[in-house]
């Protein structure tokens, strides 16, 4: 295997890549996203959860408003203080899942890489992003991992208003939102795809793992791990830059290959 590591822009999106073996253009796809939390960038990320041993294309894309696209620390932490519904998790869902098609064609152009069958995969508010993919069906999505998910934003929206001592306040264009990314009621319009969901031991179990719990229930072909002694975070903050692999990350990392390496054959 590869272990080259290429980073890039495609129709604006920043991305890392890893080729398969010989970059062969008939390899499956797996399309990821990062954290909010560590780590929270695309480079960050592909060095948590690098896939290690899947023969296939691995791409990490940059979610809006993060890393190189980032308005600032400052700004990111207005907006989520002052509308973390409206103002980040909404737009940043939306804007990933809308610039998907683009991006992955252009990094398909140019690194060569066939019509293949793709899986999903996302930490956190990327596993939101990984689940509205899949939803969109603009791509032949055939696997899913979602680690640390957020599959309901509600219950999430409540934990971090507890964790701040900043309780929401819901309006009805937040619940528009809310219900658009919630993954657990909309389970059925994923049909038979094989979801596995990765949950920490110690994340917030209202927030997290219960949600995960519920999606796995409505999904035909759900799956769900519990990482004894993770929490929430995959990697050591700052989790701006690519850092060594923690336990934790290589436990996770070790499932989703194991569920891409069933479904994409890869």
């Amino acid at each position: 295997m590869t272990t080259d590591v290429e980073n890039g822009v495609a129709a604006g999106v920043p991305y890392v890549l890893r080729a398969p073996a010989g970059r062969r253009a008939d390899a499956p796809v797996v399309l990821a996203w990062h954290l909010f939390d560590a780590p929270r960038t695309e480079s960050a990320f592909a060095a948590a959860l690098p896939l290690a041993g899947l023969d296939a294309w691995r791409i990490y894309f940059g979610l809006p408003l993060c890393g190189s696209r980032s308005p600032g620390e400052e700004e990111v932490m207005r907006r989520a203080f002052a509308e973390p519904v409206l103002q980040m998790h909404g737009p940043v869902n939306a804007d990933a899942v809308a610039e998907l098609p683009a991006a992955f064609a252009a990094v398909r152009a140019e690194h060569g890489i066939g019509d293949r069958p793709v899986g999903v995969l996302g930490g956190s508010a990327g596993a939101g992003v990984a689940g509205g993919v899949a939803l969109a069906g603009d791509l032949p999505v055939r696997a899913a991992v979602l680690v640390s998910p957020l599959v309901q934003l509600r219950p999430a929206v409540a934990y971090l208003g507890r964790l701040f001592g900043r309780p929401y306040d819901w309006t009805p264009e937040s619940d528009v939102v809310a219900d658009r990314m919630d993954l657990v009621a909309r389970a059925d319009e994923l049909g038979e795809l094989p979801v596995r969901l990765v949950v920490g031991a110690e994340d917030d179990a209202d927030a997290f793992l219960h949600p995960a719990e519920a999606m796995v229930k409505a999904l035909p072909a759900g799956d769900l791990v519990t990482v004894p002694g993770m929490g929430h975070a995959l990697a050591e903050e700052p989790g701006l830059e690519p850092a060594p692999q923690t336990p934790h990350a290589a436990e996770v990392d070790a499932h989703a290959v194991a569920w891409f390496r069933q479904h994409l054959g890869a």
